[in-house]
This record gives C-alpha cells, structure tokens and sequence, in this order.
C-alpha cells in the first residue's frame, strides 16, 4: 500500500534540517499578502496527483496566486524531498502518504502553522484523525489534502446467488466469514474473499480497522510500543486463517504482494472483502455488477476504518508561506471540499460535509463518509520501517499469524514491532 521511506533518506532529512522549520508566522514566513500573485510549487506522489491538480485548478481559477503541481513516481517521492531539504530547496507547498506525517513533522520539513490552523472556525470538523498524523509535540504542520479508507467491499450479484439480501451487509466479522462462505459454495471459480496475504500495509489497512471495532488496538498513543498479542487481533488473525485453510478466501491471497488486488476484486469473483474506499468507482467502472459498501467491524460488531490519505504542509524552506497557507486555508472550505472533492465522488476532509449534494445521490458514498469520525490513523514516527517495508516485523508477525503459529508469531512479532518503533 504505502512505500518504504529508507533509512539512508531518513538519516539525509535529519542532516538536512538543521535551517528549516521556520514558523509560517515568522517574519521570514509571512511576507507579502496572502493573495498576492505569488507562484506556488506544489509537489505530490503520482497517487495524489489528480486530486491536487484538480485542487490547483480550481483555485487558480479564482485567485491571483498561481498553485503549479508536480508530481514524482510514488517509490521516488522520499527520495526527492529528501535531496530537496539538503539543498535547503523544498517547495512551497508538499504532499506526502499520511503515515509519513509524523515523521517528517518531527524532522521540521514543513512549517508550523498551529495558530493558523487554530484560527479557522472549522478546526474542530477537520479530519481529526489526520490532524492528529500532522502533529508533533503538539504543534500543527499539516492538513489533511486527500483522505481513502477501508471499508468492506462486496458483489451484489454475488450475494443474490448465494440467497442472500445484496441490501443487507454483514454487521459483524462473523457475519462476514459466514456470508464468504455461503458465497464459496456457488462453487467454480467463485471464492467468498480475498486479502493481501503478502502485503504490510494492505493488511494494516484492512485488518487493524476490527481490532478498533471491538475495543481493542494496535499501538500506545505514542506510537511506541506495538500491542498486536491482544485478544482482538489474535480474534481477526484466527478468523481469516480459518477462511484460507477451508479454501473460502482465494488462494492468490497467500501471495498477495498488493498489485493484483485490484483485479481479483474486479473479476466478479469475489463475493466481499476488505479494500479501499477509493475503488468503489473504479471497480465499477469495468464490471458487470452492483458493488455494494459497509464498514469493516470486529468479531461481534461495531464499526471502524483505516483513514488513509495524503497530508500536506508548507515547504519548511518557502518564501511564501503566508501565500501557500491562503491555499491550504482554501483546501479545506466548504467551496474546494463539495465541488472539488465531492463532485468527483472523493471522501471530503470534513466531517461536517460528510452528506452533501453529490454523495446524497449515493447512499453507498454518505456511507463512506460518514465513518471518517469513527476511524483511526496509525501514529508513530518509524512507521514506515516497522510496517510496510517487506522485510519488517510486521511482515514477519502477520505472515506468521495467518499461515504459521499464530500465538507465537503475534507474541515474538509484539516485542519485535516495540523495538523497530522505539528507533
């Protein structure tokens, strides 16, 4: 899901910030007019980079400041900030995976904007659990700019088949597992789910959503020491164990690495399984069936999500700040979140916006929306290296947990997780 920022560039950032993070409200920072005619760059991973275009252009439509987005191929995007703070040269304004957050706040790559961002009178509706990513020592350095989340994706025609109400989603991770299975029984090529069997961040983004549910977690607040030897998450490992051993998940699963996932879940043969928000009109765009949305929910209930997304600040180097801070203001209001956002069916950064007129016409979109207040984004400086880099701990605990010994694997991987955290 997200890529590895390595040790090498993290090491380069840190040497290389020893002249940034001015405050956006320092002299340096402030300078002319906030709508001045100043020219903006924008940078942003190639998986953001339509939605800050369309940010872009909308506001440059109306503003006499000109926002200018470049966008770099996802796996290069650490490497060049990084190259950009050591030349003391970072770009007014950048976007970055929102797990990367913490980290480059606590490495002072882009400015503070805590009373800014305290000023606005819709602070409070802003998507707290990204805010909480863009915090460190409890200043404020960036807002959310896109925001994706997991959710249970399912077939309707599939669940017709198999006798069951499309209109009724399962409400449960039991339910889940039993619907699965009476979608497996139709039989052929027909499997009840599918997940990332070999992929980090698609099983942080689908899987801790039913730890939250049922009351349990992943991490202390501080994101410093792992807590995955719970009973919650030794409940969720069990149950998707049981579904591959009895042949209900794919056995593609298994090797899951990431990039097929996509396309096991547009072949119409997968009854319902954990994904993306994001993939609701995508998969429909090139099937043949209804795809219906609910939460994710742990063992016996409840309702959480993995609020995923970019994060976005100010260049710790911009001359421009008081300028870059009038888009970022922008960003976040009503005008740029309904028809920039909800226009083109994306999940608004405000909570207040979650029913709009364009997700009104789709009850599965209200559906997505509204569960931004009840979700999570993991917080932790060394998120990256502990979680989504094939050769991390992590990797090696959940592996363990779904095809191994699950006890063993949770119990080592928790005091294997601490130790790559507290780095």
């Amino acid at each position: 899901m997200k890529r590895l920022l390595s040790g090498t560039v993290a090491a380069t950032l840190l040497l290389a910030l020893g002249a940034c993070g001015d405050s956006a409200d320092s002299p340096a920072a402030t300078g002319e007019a906030a709508d001045s005619g100043a020219t903006l760059t924008l940078w942003t991973r190639a998986a953001t980079e339509s939605v800050s275009k369309a940010y872009a252009a909308a506001y440059n439509a109306t503003h006499k400041n000109q926002v200018q987005v470049t966008a770099y191929p996802n796996e290069e995007y650490p490497a060049k900030l990084a190259s950009a703070a050591g030349a003391k040269a970072l770009p007014d304004l950048f976007a970055s995976d929102v797990v990367f957050a913490p980290q480059y706040a606590s490495q002072g790559l882009w400015l503070d904007i805590t009373d800014k961002f305290n000023a606005l009178p819709i602070k409070d509706k802003v998507a707290p659990a990204h805010v909480r990513n863009g915090t460190w020592n409890k200043k404020n350095y960036a807002v959310p700019h896109t925001i994706d989340m997991s959710v249970m994706l399912y077939n309707k025609d599939l669940f017709t088949k198999a006798g069951l109400d499309p209109e009724k989603p399962p409400k449960s991770l039991t339910e889940f597992a039993a619907a699965a299975r009476a979608i497996d029984k139709l039989g052929g090529d027909i499997n009840g789910t599918y997940f990332g069997g070999n992929c980090g961040g698609c099983n942080v983004f689908t899987l801790w959503p039913s730890v939250w549910a049922a009351g349990g977690d992943v991490m202390n607040a501080e994101g410093t020491a792992s807590t995955i030897d719970s009973k919650e998450m030794a409940e969720v490992f069990a149950l998707y164990r049981k579904l591959y051993d009895e042949g209900v998940a794919a056995p593609a699963s298994k090797d899951e690495a990431g990039p097929t996932w996509l396309g096991a879940l547009q072949s119409g043969k997968i009854g319902i399984a954990p994904a993306p928000s994001a993939w609701l009109g995508i998969i429909e765009e090139k099937a043949a069936f209804k795809v219906g949305i609910a939460p994710i929910s742990g063992i016996n209930g409840g309702e959480s999500t993995f609020v995923g997304g970019d994060s976005i600040g100010i260049g710790a180097t911009s001359k421009h700040a008081a300028q870059a801070w009038d888009f970022l203001a922008w960003t976040l209001g009503d005008e740029a979140q309904v028809e920039v956002v909800a226009k083109n069916k994306g999940v608004p950064t405000r909570t207040d916006l979650a029913s709009n007129k364009y997700s009104s016409a789709d009850p599965r979109v209200v559906t997505i929306n509204n569960l931004m207040g009840k979700g999570k984004t993991p917080y932790a400086k060394n998120f990256n290296a502990t979680y989504n880099d094939p050769q991390s701990p992590w990797n090696t605990a959940f592996r363990g947990a779904l095809f191994g010994d699950a006890q063993k694997s949770l119990g080592d991987g928790a005091t294997a997780l601490t130790a790559s955290l507290k780095k």
